[in-house]
Formats: structure tokens, C-alpha cells, sequence
């Protein structure tokens, strides 16, 4: 019988290394342009490799979903933090970092289905929980500050993401501008 903590913790083959990294550079690109309803033999099809590689590196969906969604999230979290350190403008701060969190999610479909209810446990409650706090403290401090509405809680806050984000997913498939995000971001001050 093979120990599995020790075969985790040998180093990975030049050739495996080479098909993992396709393997989540594909299901990137696929979960950004049609969402979490993606399968493994798609994404091994159009990664030019067989579905047991997939398995072999990702062996649930929600593994290989988890491993491209988390740095992003992550991504977010560190930035959130190094905005909540900066000596800037509270409101400014929050209402900008909301809008390119919208940009970004409307990009992905996958980012946008994950912050949605439902969907949340692709993503580790740790991570999701750190994102959540981030974003909190950033709106407390806006609304502190007074540049945000204080009726406002953290739930609301997200709801209007994605919504705003889906809104801007949907104007540019028709070519046409976002003016949800302007009266979003209008309702978000008091």
C-alpha cells in the first residue's frame, strides 16, 4: 500500500507539474467565460490531456473549482488588507475597490456564481470568511467616515456586487454600457 503522505510530499514530475498547470490554466479560462456548470472532460479535451489526468491532480470538481477560485479570492483579501492599512479616504477606498471587484467578477462567471448563495462551499468557508471580514472593514470604515450609507450591512453590500457585476456581465454581451454600477454606487452613499 502506497503511503499518501509521503507521495504528497515528493516532488512532482517535470511532465505532471507541466499537465497540472494546463489543467488549471484551462479551467481558468473555461470557469471565467461559462461559469461552475463546466466538466472535467471538457476541460481535459481542450487542455489536450485525458480526463484521468484531470482526476489525478483534481479528484472532485469542487477540488480543481477550489484550486482555480482561491488564489483569486485570496487575491482579493490581500488587496482588501492593504487597502485597510493605507492612510486613504475611507469612502473613496470602499467605492473604488467595490467597482473593480465588479469588473473583475463580471469577468468570471465562476467568481460571480461563487459569491452567490448557493454556490459559496466551491470555496473554502475559511477563505470565504476572510473575504467576507475584509470587505466588512472596509465598509464599516467608509460608513464611519460617512461616505457610505449606514444602513448598509456587509450581505447588502455583496448582494449589490453581484448584481452589479452580473448586470455588467450582460451589458457587455449586448455591447452596450453598464449604467447599473453608476446607480449602484449612487445608492451605496448616503
Amino acid at each position: 500500500m502506497v503511503d499518501q503522505a509521503a507521495q504528497a510530499s515528493k516532488p512532482m514530475r517535470a511532465d505532471a507539474r507541466r499537465n497540472r498547470d494546463l489543467v488549471l490554466a484551462t479551467a481558468r479560462d473555461m470557469l471565467s467565460a461559462e461559469g461552475l456548470s463546466v466538466s472535467f472532460d471538457e476541460i481535459a479535451r481542450r487542455a489536450g490531456v485525458g480526463v484521468g489526468t484531470v482526476y489525478r491532480h483534481f479528484p472532485t470538481r469542487e477540488a480543481l473549482y477550489e484550486a482555480v477560485l482561491r488564489g483569486r479570492l485570496e487575491q482579493f483579501v490581500d488587496d482588501a488588507r492593504g487597502l485597510a492599512a493605507a492612510e486613504a479616504d475611507p469612502g473613496r477606498t470602499f467605492l473604488d475597490y467595490f467597482t473593480r471587484l465588479v469588473g473583475e467578477v463580471a469577468l468570471n462567471q465562476a467568481l460571480c456564481e461563487t459569491l452567490e448563495t448557493g454556490a459559496e462551499a466551491i470555496v473554502s468557508e475559511e477563505v470565504r470568511d476572510q473575504f467576507r471580514a475584509q470587505f466588512d472593514t472596509l465598509l464599516r470604515r467608509a460608513q464611519h467616515a460617512g461616505t457610505v450609507r449606514s444602513d448598509l450591512d456587509t450581505a447588502d453590500a455583496m448582494d449589490l456586487l453581484v448584481g452589479a457585476a452580473t448586470a455588467e456581465r450582460r451589458a457587455h454581451r449586448r455591447g452596450a454600457p453598464n449604467h447599473a454600477l453608476t446607480v449602484v454606487l449612487a445608492g451605496l452613499r448616503p
